[in-house]
């Protein structure tokens, strides 16, 4: 029962700590998107996630490739990913995202970008290193992770997430702004408080009804 409890305990501290962690990312997100759009050579030094910003340049049809297993709205589909040469230099772009409409291993043709010079007002999204190899057994055009040092760029530390583009980019449906809300894992942390109550409580009722049968026992003419 103490080892129950505690860990109880345990697990309640840590979505308190997840509340938190969720708590910081949405009002770093709520600051970053009450900025003004900052131009794209403005970040490069020092990136920040979901910075929002306007890049103009040329998409590179030939380098379109499509992201695999990105659920939407409760749909499996794919992020339609370009390269965007810009005067900072190259630089990947998420466009949005296409429904799946195939098998898992069939290919699947990639929307055509936008033509001519095109501004983009994006999310910048920054990344780490890739931790796993790239697989070599999908289909053509597909990627399983959008990772600019992988698919080779100018800029990798980032990559653009489209919000809105000039002319528009019609093919592909835009991302939403990320859902970040901490309720769900302080609901948790108070569940996992209500289970150590409990536990605490039974311990001391089958204590005490354990006592009580003691001394019915231990009395004259007792059991």
């Amino acid at each position: 029962m103490i080892v129950a409890i505690i860990a109880f305990g345990l697990l309640s501290r840590w979505q308190w700590q997840r509340a938190d962690e969720e708590r910081t990312k949405r009002e770093a997100w709520a600051a970053q998107q009450s900025a003004p759009p900052a131009a794209l050579a403005d970040v490069l030094e020092d990136p920040i996630d979901w910075r929002q910003v306007i890049a103009t340049g040329i998409y590179d049809p030939t380098s379109t490739l499509l992201v695999r297993q990105r659920p939407l709205e409760g749909r499996n589909g794919f992020w339609v990913i370009t390269a965007l040469d810009t005067a900072e230099g190259r630089l990947w772009v998420n466009r949005g995202w296409i429904p799946a409409t195939s098998a898992a291993t069939g290919v699947v043709a990639a929307p055509e970008p936008p033509v001519g010079t095109v501004t983009v007002t994006a999310r910048t999204r920054v990344i780490d290193a890739p931790r796993d190899p790239e697989p070599t057994d999908l289909p053509a055009g597909q990627v399983s992770g959008l990772v600019p040092v992988v698919l080779g760029a100018d800029i990798v530390d980032f990559y653009l997430e489209a919000v809105d583009t000039s002319p528009p980019d019609v093919n592909v449906q835009p991302l939403p702004a990320p859902a970040i809300d901490e309720t769900q894992n302080i609901s948790y942390a108070v569940q996992w408080l209500i289970f150590a109550t409990i536990a605490i409580a039974g311990w001391f009722f089958f204590l005490r009804r354990e006592a009580r049968e003691d001394q019915i026992a231990d009395a004259p003419g007792g059991a």
